[in-house]
This record gives C-alpha cells, sequence and structure tokens, in this order.
C-alpha cells in the first residue's frame, strides 16, 4: 500500500514481464506465508499455523482441538533482504480462546483460536507517522527517480510524464504523434491503467514499442515501476519515451518517475478552473496542452481562462492548444518534442554514445 495515499493495496503487473509487485508468494510446508512488498521496499508477512493437541478426559474419551495462529510481522528490508523475526520483551501477545462444550453423549468440542499482534499503537503519536511513512515513501521513490533519470540522461533518451484526469485524450494524442515522429524519431511508450492493456494495443498499433503497468487499485505510477517497465522496453538511444500515468490530477504530482519533464493535458470538457481546484499537479508541470479545441465551437468553455488560471498558479508554464483529430496545434507540439530531444541528445554526445 502507498503510504502516501493510501492506494495500491492490490497487485502491480508489468505486462508480458510477469513482475508481481505485490510479491505474494506461498512456501509448500504446513506453513502458509503471505509476502507483501510495498514499493518503498516495506515488506509485510502474515503467517498462519496450524496444529492440533489431544486432551484425555476422565471418562476416557480422547479429543483432538485445532489450534490457529496467526502472526503478523512488519519489516523493512535494505540491501541483501534480511528478513529477521524477533520477538523481545517490548511485543505484544492477544490471545483468544473460544471453548464449545457438548456434553451430549459424552462428546467435547474445543476451538482454540489464537491472534498474535506483534506491534504497539499509540494514538498521540499517529500523525507524526503519517508524516514519516509519507516522507520515507517519497524519499526511496525519489532514489528510484535519480537512478532513471541519469540512465535517461546517459542514453539521450528525452522521457516525458503526461498527467491528466481520466479522458483528457492522453492516448489518443500519443497516437498522432508517434504517427507524425516515427519516420526519424525513435519512440516507446509506457502506459499506465489500472486494469487492461487497452491502450498499450492502441500504441502498438503504430508500429511503436509499448508496455502496459496496470496498478490494480493504485491510484499513480512510481519510479520504481518505471524504471522495471523501461527495462523490458530496450529503448534506444536518442529515443522519445512517453510515459502515460494513470489518469488522476493528485498523486501523480507527489511521484517523480525520473522524467525530463511533466506534461498536464487538460480538455475543453473540463472545468477552466481546474489548475486552481489541483494546484501541485500544475505548479510541478513545463507544458499544459489543452486537448481537444476542435469541439469549443460547441462547447461553453473559455480556454483563455484556463490559461490565466495555470498561469496563476505557474507563470512559467508553457501552453499549447493542440486537437489529435483535425491536427490543429501538432506542429507546433511536434515541434516542441524535436527540441526537447535535441537536447536531451546531448547528455548522449557527453558520454560518448
Amino acid at each position: 500500500m502507498c503510504g502516501t495515499c493510501g492506494c495500491g493495496d492490490g497487485e502491480t503487473k508489468i505486462e508480458a514481464a510477469s513482475v508481481n509487485a505485490a510479491g505474494a508468494h506461498r512456501h509448500g510446508d504446513a506453513h502458509s506465508h503471505d509476502h507483501t512488498h510495498d514499493h518503498d521496499g516495506h515488506h509485510r508477512h502474515d503467517h498462519t499455523h496450524s496444529h492440533a493437541h489431544e486432551h484425555t478426559h476422565e471418562d476416557g474419551v480422547t479429543h483432538s482441538h485445532p489450534h490457529e495462529h496467526h502472526h503478523t510481522h512488519d519489516h523493512e528490508h535494505g540491501a541483501g533482504h534480511e528478513h529477521p523475526h524477533e520477538h523481545g520483551e517490548g511485543d505484544h501477545h492477544d490471545h483468544e480462546h473460544g471453548h464449545a462444550h457438548s456434553h451430549g453423549g459424552g462428546d467435547h468440542h474445543h476451538d482454540h483460536e489464537h491472534s498474535h499482534d506483534h506491534g504497539h499503537s499509540h494514538e498521540h503519536d499517529h500523525k507524526a507517522r503519517v508524516v514519516k511513512i509519507e516522507q520515507d515513501v517519497l524519499s526511496k521513490n525519489d532514489a528510484f527517480a535519480r537512478e532513471n533519470r541519469a540512465r535517461f540522461t546517459r542514453d539521450g533518451i528525452l522521457s516525458l510524464n503526461l498527467v491528466s484526469s481520466p479522458g483528457s485524450g492522453k492516448t489518443t494524442l500519443l497516437v498522432a504523434s508517434i504517427e507524425r515522429l516515427k519516420a526519424d524519431v525513435p519512440v516507446a511508450v509506457i502506459e499506465g491503467d489500472q486494469q487492461t492493456t487497452n491502450d498499450a494495443e492502441r500504441i502498438r498499433a503504430t508500429g511503436a514499442p509499448a508496455i502496459q503497468i496496470n496498478t490494480g487499485k493504485g491510484c499513480h505510477l512510481d519510479a520504481h515501476m518505471t524504471g522495471h517497465a523501461a527495462d523490458h522496453l530496450a529503448l534506444e538511444k536518442g529515443a522519445v519515451l512517453f510515459i502515460e500515468n494513470v489518469g488522476n490530477l493528485v498523486c501523480p504530482a507527489m511521484f517523480d518517475l525520473g522524467e525530463e519533464a511533466r506534461v498536464v493535458l487538460c480538455s475543453v470538457t473540463e472545468g477552466e478552473d481546474k489548475p486552481l481546484k489541483y494546484p501541485d499537479m500544475f505548479r510541478t508541470s513545463h507544458l499544459m496542452l489543452i486537448t481537444k479545441v476542435d469541439l469549443l465551437p460547441h462547447l461553453d468553455f473559455d480556454a483563455d481562462l484556463l490559461a490565466a488560471n495555470a498561469r496563476a498558479i505557474n507563470p512559467r508554464i508553457k501552453i499549447l492548444r493542440v486537437s489529435a483529430k483535425t491536427g490543429e496545434g501538432m506542429d507546433a507540439w511536434t515541434g516542441w518534442l524535436r527540441a526537447q530531444r535535441t537536447l536531451a541528445l546531448t547528455g548522449l554526445e557527453a558520454s560518448g554514445g
């Protein structure tokens, strides 16, 4: 689970790579272990142990009593991934015993349930712990982002993080952009969605390589996922890498993926006040694309007001108006892409590549 926003209590899968970021696995012995690996390196282990005890009563009847013990252990893993389990004096154990007795015919049945909770809950420092968890999550993400950025820079790759609300037209824009670039610019795409591979399939139909990340219940991509996906894409040096984030204007603003630039899309079917409602996203973006402008004649929408609101939040943000359907503004958009790629190629030249 993401310690920052609470999302991600499901599996994250990178298409075709058979990567299960939740890391759940089972052992073949009498004990079952479920290990959940969060993206920040935190591991939670649930252990269930079942065993039976026999008791002989004065009447000579022997009874078997099943016992189930459930243990939950939280671990922080660094390099080497050690799994120490230590129960010291500070451990807290809660035991619950339920006994059901039926004396008819001399039958006695006992069920014992033992619940062990190794942890401490202190309401008074809850807020402090939440802040620390958020700081730890973002710190670890930033470390992965720095690795991604160094790699992209070394290989002259222009990496762009495309963010927006759902339905703003990110994938449609990418398809149209790839068609204009693919003749002379290598392009690859990382697609982020909670479910389905629909968008990756649309990208691959253009001939460009694409890999899908399904975040399950997660509401954003992070740098760790992005790095793994890039590994499986086998990116060409000097390529343009589009990272289409999960449709969400909140959490993706907090997670650096190692991109060179963040591009926020806002369609004319949304409100002009989006930058005011979601300032963090617009404040951290380098470029805003006002999409679906071909619909403006049919809508009561003030594109100038949207631009003014965006600049009120981020005076340095660049703004372009585009329509993937009619082609309006697409030359300006692809021109911006080519100029940014030229800058990215300087890293490749500096490394002698």
